[in-house]
């Protein structure tokens, strides 16, 4: 009895340990994001030093609840637009919705986005990408935290950190939002039948419910049967599952301003990214100069408005 005794003790204390030291300290956090950031910053225009920042302070370093189990590390919540996966947690409210995501890394890139597809930090957008300070009261005036003391806590931060190394010498690929909407994605409700109706790059797309069929959906929303198949690039044995996305309107021969290009994430493909941004196939695979039905590798930088340089 005494060995199992001793051998409990030893084995709780080596789950303690084990438990220790998946801790985060911040000299990791930046080792394991500080790349993401900079990416992001050239791709999308928000300064690395200010996401690095915003990420350890809203996730405690990456070792906050939302953080692990939901790999949200910006504490962005739910919204009216938002249809992945959630999970719910007290915040200013009890029981609050946020955003879920299956990487940290998807969790920076969503944040990006918010900040340049949400209308009341449209304006930080005309600051120099190096001027963290005019960026951490920025984000204080627009509202992104309640905490008035949210632009010395970044500054601090950032200066204690030196992430304002991060933004020097960088090239930013993007110009600031000419016309940023409410949201990354609208929608309407009501339209057809009480099924919400989104818009991405001034397209309009459903998203389809169980039980959904391509003959009840051109029934329901008044198109013809090929309308669905060419304005999402299908065949007529393509199979429709509940979740997936559905152009109903022509996609555009380019993405928006707001999204020059994109880095491409593991599962993607030219597919799925050319329905992420509403830009048709076709015109996707010329301006990137690939041959229909190559696939792109993990990293690689696809062209959404201009066409790939020689």
């Amino acid at each position: 009895m005494k060995q199992l005794a001793v051998l409990l003790i030893m084995l709780c204390c080596l789950n303690f340990g084990a438990t220790a030291q998946k801790k985060i300290s911040r000299d990791e956090y930046i080792n394991l994001y500080s790349h993401i950031a900079l990416r992001n910053m050239k791709q999308y225009g928000v300064p690395a030093s200010i996401a690095l920042a915003q990420g350890m302070l809203e996730s405690d370093n990456g070792n906050s609840t939302l953080a692990i189990k939901a790999n949200n590390h910006f504490g962005i919540k739910c919204h009216k637009n938002w249809t992945g996966p959630t999970i719910y947690h007290d915040d200013d409210k009890k029981n609050e919705c946020f955003r879920k995501y299956p990487s940290a890394e998807q969790s920076f890139t969503d944040h990006s986005l918010f900040l340049r597809g949400t209308k009341r930090y449209s304006f930080l957008f005309e600051f120099d990408p190096t001027d963290y300070r005019a960026w951490a009261h920025g984000l204080k005036k627009a509202g992104y935290a309640t905490n008035p003391s949210y632009p010395e806590l970044l500054i601090k931060v950032i200066e204690d950190n030196q992430l304002y190394r991060f933004d020097k010498g960088i090239e930013v690929a993007i110009r600031p939002p000419i016309e940023a909407v409410t949201d990354w994605d609208l929608y309407e409700i009501d339209l057809y039948k009480s099924r919400r109706v989104y818009t991405r790059n001034r397209i309009r797309y459903i998203v389809v419910k169980e039980g959904d069929t391509f003959e009840s959906l051109t029934h329901e929303l008044e198109l013809m049967p090929w309308q669905l198949y060419r304005y999402n690039d299908l065949t007529l044995d393509s199979v429709i599952r509940p979740g997936q996305e559905l152009y109903i309107q022509p996609k555009r021969y380019c993405a928006d301003r707001t999204n020059p290009v994109h880095t491409v994430e593991p599962g993607e493909t030219m597919y799925s990214i050319s329905q992420r941004y509403g830009v048709k196939l076709k015109s996707l695979y010329r301006k990137n100069r690939m041959k229909l039905g190559e696939q792109p590798e993990v990293g690689q930088i696809i062209y959404l408005r201009k066409r790939k340089p020689l």
